[in-house]
């Protein structure tokens, strides 16, 4: 090991040991003297202008003076323009950066190893400079604008944002490298020949990695006209793509996520690296989102709508859900690739492996052709990749996977389908119900946030059970409710005291926002006036924190009935006038056919005598009047005739 270490050692050591003897090559002094320490602050003032308003002052920039050479035929301003106008040359030919840099050596070979690197520098300032100066005036400033035109320039650098901070940073470290050049350069001779050996051999790479560092950035800022017109063509490409007919997904998925990966994509649940051919021949959802996705409950919410319900299991060799995160800002800060990271190990779905690579023009086109902004949109691809849904979250949130292949003709044909019924209000949402529809019972889902009308409630609903009435209590709690710890205290009263069945707060929490989702997606549908009416109605209706109650049958598309406060309460003290009908109409049916009946608030005290029969005393007669059970008494009346 310590051998092949040392191979390793002694090889990279050569190579340098080649490089520092084509460096000195090129080294030709012939006695021109160049104030580096002047050129290099007003270099360094340049450089810190980039980084502020132009307007503002940077500090000795304007005690530098006029900076000139001695020993040289031509001036300062005349050598750093041909060094300029090579830089900028050199970034269109083909040789290899290498080769590039030695040809720039060459240019500077008469000079000092600290004036060759702080010249090429300030050479390459003068465009990075006029670049910035362009960029911050342009807006306002007609001559401005002309020029960024002619030149080339994008209108718009927020999208190379990420590319302009890292050129930034490395010019920093070229700045405080030639600094220290120039310092190393201004120190009297050692007489330690071995130490001044080591000190120029580390002079001779500096200066050559300055060089070869500038010539990169120079590159890397002419790139940005070819890559304006390379995101425009392929923004208008992603435009066209999507308008075409296509016989399978593949140009769609190539277009928008031609990433350098060959494997662009990871199956979360395997960690599996995954190819754009794995998703050939299958409806893909692309899931659009921030980093962070959604609030842990709604996300666990989403994971079981999209891969806990049994529907899915039916239909999972047919569709994928790919992940596609989009940073709050143009670029990927550490915290978002950390939480993507960590959602991406622990979720079910595809995710782009690396979402940080994606093209600018790609999520431009994203966030302006499916309008995405703030909230996560989930994009449904049909098998030939044409979006048949730009939007398919409130479906999922509604059906789940039954809302598969989750286009729009798909919700169309859903809303048509459906009925305002306790089905659709708790599909999903608990298994509870589904145990009462296997019994035959009535379902009740009631909310309040006041324990004591919930413990008067539920002790009535308990009489009316046990005189044979199929019924069960699902406590849903309040929409909006103001106060967690209140519910909270809530469940524990009903659990404890065993006062009815209760969804859990999660649940409570889906079951309301599932409503909402309700009421956005069938705003866009038509023929279902009476489903939106309902739906918001409810949902009004929820908010009332002294207490409400919804009767109904799960598996029946019969009207729901919604009765609260106090007249909840009264209109159960009155089940013994109309609790009879429950057997002929059912419990609903006779609790609609009451309503329907004016009841007065009290006893008419109304009088009826009837001739006695054989078992009359144990006949219910009830009051023609007020509706209410007569109370029995014996009279006895004086025969005169007799």
């Amino acid at each position: 090991m310590s051998s092949l270490g040392n191979k390793r050692f002694n090889s990279s050591s050569l190579l340098d040991d080649f490089l520092i003897r084509e460096i000195m090559l090129t080294h030709d002094p012939d006695g021109r003297q160049l104030d580096s320490e002047l050129l290099i602050r007003l270099v360094e003032s340049i450089f810190c202008s980039t980084l502020s308003d132009v307007s503002d002052a940077q500090p000795g920039a304007d005690n530098v003076g006029s900076i000139d050479m001695i020993g040289s035929k031509e001036p300062l301003g005349c050598t750093i323009y041909k060094i300029s106008h090579e830089i900028l040359c050199r970034c269109f030919e083909h040789e290899n950066l290498h080769t590039k840099t030695m040809g720039l050596l060459e240019m500077v070979s008469h000079f000092r190893w600290e004036a060759k690197a702080v010249l090429v520098l300030a050479a390459f300032m003068t465009s990075y400079g006029v670049f910035w100066l362009i960029k911050r005036l342009q807006s306002d400033n007609v001559l401005a604008l002309s020029l960024a035109i002619l030149k080339r320039l994008p209108r718009d650098i927020t999208m190379f944002d990420p590319r302009l901070k890292a050129l930034t940073s490395l010019i920093d470290c070229l700045v405080k490298v030639t600094k220290l050049v120039i310092m190393i350069e201004s120190l009297p001779m050692s007489c330690d020949r071995k130490a001044m050996a080591m000190t120029n051999s580390k002079i001779y790479m500096a200066t050559y990695w300055i060089i070869r560092s500038i010539l990169e950035c120079s590159s890397q800022i002419a790139d940005l006209r070819s890559l304006r017109h390379e995101q425009t063509n392929l923004q208008e490409k992603l435009v066209n793509v999507f308008k075409q007919n296509h016989t399978d997904n593949q140009e769609v998925l190539q277009t928008l996520f031609s990433l350098k990966n060959e494997l662009p994509f990871r199956d979360n649940s395997s960690q599996k690296k995954m190819d754009i051919f794995e998703l050939k021949n299958k409806v893909v959802i692309l899931l659009i989102s921030k980093p962070e996705l959604l609030p842990i409950d709604k996300l666990l919410f989403l994971v079981q709508q999209t891969y806990d319900l049994p529907q899915h299991k039916e239909i999972e060799e047919n569709y994928d859900i790919l992940w596609v995160p989009i940073p709050s800002a143009n670029e990927w800060s550490l915290d978002e690739k950390r939480i993507f990271e960590f959602f991406s190990c622990s979720l079910p779905w595809f995710s782009i492996r690396q979402p940080w690579t994606l093209k600018s023009a790609v999520v431009n086109f994203i966030k302006q052709e499916w309008n995405f902004k703030e909230e996560p949109l989930m994009v449904v691809l049909d098998v030939n990749g044409m979006v048949t849904n730009s939007n398919a979250m409130n479906m999922v949130w509604i059906w789940g996977a039954k809302a598969f292949p989750f286009s729009t003709s798909r919700e169309k044909e859903l809303w048509e389908q459906e009925n305002w019924s306790l089905e659709l209000m708790i599909n999903g949402i608990s298994p509870l119900p589904t145990t009462g529809v296997e019994e035959g019972k009535n379902l009740c889902i009631y909310g309040s946030e006041n324990i004591d009308w919930i413990r008067e409630f539920t002790d009535k609903m308990k009489k009316i059970k046990d005189a044979g009435t199929q019924l069960q209590l699902v406590y849903v709690g309040c929409r909006n409710s103001t106060n967690q710890n209140i519910q909270n205290n809530i469940l524990d009263i009903i659990n404890q005291e065993k006062l009815s069945t209760s969804l859990t707060s999660a649940k409570i929490l889906f079951f309301w926002f599932r409503l909402e989702c309700i009421k956005r997606s069938i705003t866009h549908q038509e023929n279902t006036d009476k489903i939106a009416k309902e739906v918001a109605e409810f949902l009004d209706f929820g908010e009332n924190k002294e207490g409400w109650a919804v009767f109904g049958r799960v598996s029946s598309t019969d009207h729901v009935i919604k009765l609260s406060g106090e007249k909840l309460v009264e209109f159960f003290d009155l089940f013994s006038v109309w609790g009879e009908n429950v057997a002929e109409l059912g419990f609903v049916g006779a609790i609609e056919s009451a309503l329907k009946t004016s009841f007065p608030s009290e006893p008419c005290n109304h009088t009826e005598l009837v001739p006695y029969e054989e078992g009359l005393i144990e006949t219910r007669v009830i009051c023609g009047i007020c509706k209410r059970p007569m109370k029995k008494f014996v009279v006895y009346k004086c025969d005169v005739e007799a």
